[in-house]
């Protein structure tokens, strides 16, 4: 088993969660959903792109979506491809290179990764053909527009044998009720960090929660994450409001005009540096994604240690929450591999070598804080990094917005970047 790496994303890279969230909504947004649209049976024309649009269903835990079949799974005993190369459409450092080559030594075949840096970038690249897969990573509320857009296929289930590995809580997601499509992969929390050596312990989170940030004597060291959903959400959590997918203006504006006290204060940065700088000393206090944290060990300057670096997520799980998911595409050669890769990540070993690369965790049985320290693939200073079932069963999702609602978040994380 490796150690967090400090090449796993790289010491100049976006961090995957960064990129993911900050374009969550984009392939909801009406001025850039043409190509994505058409490939749903749609046009690029404003009347069509809202019907379209329209269509969408928008799965929440107490709105669970179970999608109709758009083909036939594959046949059930069909041996795996031969002489085959295994093309993996993905983040950047999202998937451990030692998980694909062990994969391909056993199964005797090649493989071939392909990265994208937004999820809309992805589906247009699968909808119009330019890019052909047998492996996807898309997010959960991008899922309408790859089923209905018929860009990825019907599992069949006598393939991935492990499933029942997986957390309970996850086992029948509300997002694809019957897992019809698609397999939980990495979960994650939205917390705060801080640099417990420059941050009083009366004013760190453990004491102040979510408005650790709003602390003027610490003007010039704390930053946001970059991302207009994770960044509007703190500024609900100020003002008492855990709706994390309101449509209301109203609210939505509180959030705004909070983040605008916040520059005011502190003038905040704006950043998809987490993981790097705040081990860096550059930034004392950081909205951060726990997977990004996880490896922190990797970014701190020689001779400092570990240890005075802190990842804060509330007790009660009142929080941002999710995970991403792994799928197939129509335009599988390999379906077959492709379902026992799945199938592989599945795997307890494989799971562990894959978070000690990504940082981020697997929701399988077995993945626990103890089970990542004893193996050294995270430090026992950040054992809050970690996800655990009841966090994820417990935490506040941020979902899939209307069109009209994710363009009202979009309008007002730009007025408050703006401002910086």
């Amino acid at each position: 088993m490796s150690s967090p790496p400090s090449g796993g994303r790289g010491s100049d890279a976006t961090t995957r969660r960064a990129f993911l969230a900050r374009t969550a909504g984009a392939s909801l947004a009406l001025s850039g959903a043409g190509a994505l649209l058409a490939a749903c049976g749609g046009s690029s024309t404003s009347s069509t792109t809202s019907r379209a649009a329209s269509t969408i269903q928008l799965a929440s835990p107490e709105n669970p979506v179970t999608w109709p079949l758009t083909a036939k799974p594959i046949a059930s005993g069909l041996a795996p491809e031969r002489n085959a190369t295994l093309r993996i459409y993905n983040w950047d450092a999202y998937l451990s290179p030692q998980v694909i080559k062990n994969f391909c030594q056993k199964y005797q075949c090649k493989s071939e990764v392909t990265t994208f840096e937004t999820m809309t970038e992805a589906i247009e690249k699968l909808s119009t053909g330019q890019v052909q897969a047998d492996l996807f990573f898309p997010r959960i509320d991008n899922l309408a527009q790859a089923i209905q857009g018929k860009l990825i296929q019907p599992l069949n289930h006598t393939y991935v044998t492990n499933y029942d590995a997986l957390w309970p809580g996850l086992r029948n997601p509300f997002y694809d009720v019957g897992w019809h499509y698609t397999v939980p992969y990495a979960v994650y929390t939205t917390g705060i960090t801080w640099r417990k050596d420059h941050i009083a312990p009366a004013n760190d989170p453990t004491r102040l929660g979510y408005g650790t940030p709003w602390q003027r004597q610490y003007k010039g060291k704390v930053a946001l994450i970059d991302d207009y959903r994770e960044g509007l959400v703190l500024g609900l959590i100020k003002n008492g409001i855990y709706n994390f997918n309101t449509s209301d203006p109203a609210q939505i504006n509180k959030a705004k005009n909070s983040l605008i006290e916040l520059t005011g204060l502190v003038d905040v940065h704006v950043d998809e540096s987490d993981y790097t700088n705040v081990p860096s000393g550059q930034i004392w206090i950081h909205q951060a994604f726990s997977g990004d944290m996880a490896a922190a060990a990797a970014y701190m300057p020689k001779g400092v240690s570990v240890d005075v670096i802190g990842y804060w997520f509330p007790s009660d799980n009142r929080g941002p929450v999710g995970n991403d998911t792994v799928a197939i595409p129509t335009s599988a050669t390999n379906p077959v591999l492709a379902h026992l890769f799945i199938n592989e990540l599945l795997q307890l070993n494989t799971a562990l070598e894959n978070t000690s690369y990504i940082g981020y965790m697997q929701p399988i049985q077995g993945v626990t804080p103890q089970r990542l320290i004893s193996e050294k693939i995270i430090p026992a200073a950040l054992a809050s990094t970690t996800v655990l079932p009841a966090q994820l069963d417990q935490g506040i999702r941020e979902l899939q917005l209307s069109a009209t609602t994710n363009a009202l978040w979009e309008q007002a994380w730009q007025e408050f970047t703006h401002g910086i």
